[in-house]
């Protein structure tokens, strides 16, 4: 895997898109910075169950780095020969989820920016939470919304965007013609209209 790759991973729950997006980065034979962006709460046990289940799949030569909020600041401590994998972009939203519109947008901003600079290989985890109902809460839809474009955006500029689902992975830039994107610069496909 070459040096200043961009991939995204998403997925619904329990798909495998966090184990594929390891063995990406296992692939990338370069040294690996897992983010996390969760956050500990001692007396949620089935979440803690969860971290614990990543902890244990981690390689122990892997760093690890724990980042609730600070996304875009923490990336531009990264170097070319890294690998960074960031999981998931779904647990960082709910941490910022009570950010106004205003802010939230400046937020999305910043960490598109890092990712634009960004020097080694990136890799990020997403949660597909757009294909069921709507919610019934107003938080729960601008969580959904959020989640949706912000994933959308940074598959406009990944090199590699999977879609993992029931342990199979899916190469949708292989398979796929990009949406554009307000605002971006899509990759270029020889598209063909008959």
């Amino acid at each position: 895997m070459a040096s200043g790759k961009r991939i995204l991973v998403t997925g619904p729950a329990r798909s495998g898109k966090s184990e594929w997006a390891e063995h990406l980065a296992l692939q990338s034979q370069q040294r690996v910075i897992y983010v996390a962006t969760s956050q500990i709460n001692p007396a949620d046990l089935e979440w803690q169950a969860r971290i614990a289940a990543h902890r244990q799949r981690r390689q122990e030569t892997w760093d690890t780095l724990e980042v609730p909020v600070e996304l875009a600041e923490t990336l531009k401590a990264a170097t070319s020969e890294e690998c960074w994998l960031i999981d998931s972009l779904g647990t960082w939203l709910a941490n910022c989820l009570e950010q106004s519109a205003i802010d939230w947008q400046e937020t999305v901003e910043g960490l598109m920016t890092a990712i634009a600079a960004f020097p080694g290989t990136l890799i990020f985890v997403a949660e597909e939470t757009g294909w069921g109902v709507v919610p019934a809460y107003p938080m729960g839809r601008t969580f959904r919304d959020r989640l949706g474009t912000l994933t959308r955006r940074i598959g406009a500029i990944t090199d590699v965007t999977y879609l993992v689902v029931a342990g199979y992975a899916i190469d949708l830039s292989a398979l796929g013609t990009p949406v554009p994107v307000e605002g971006s610069n899509p990759k270029s496909r020889n598209i063909t209209t008959s």
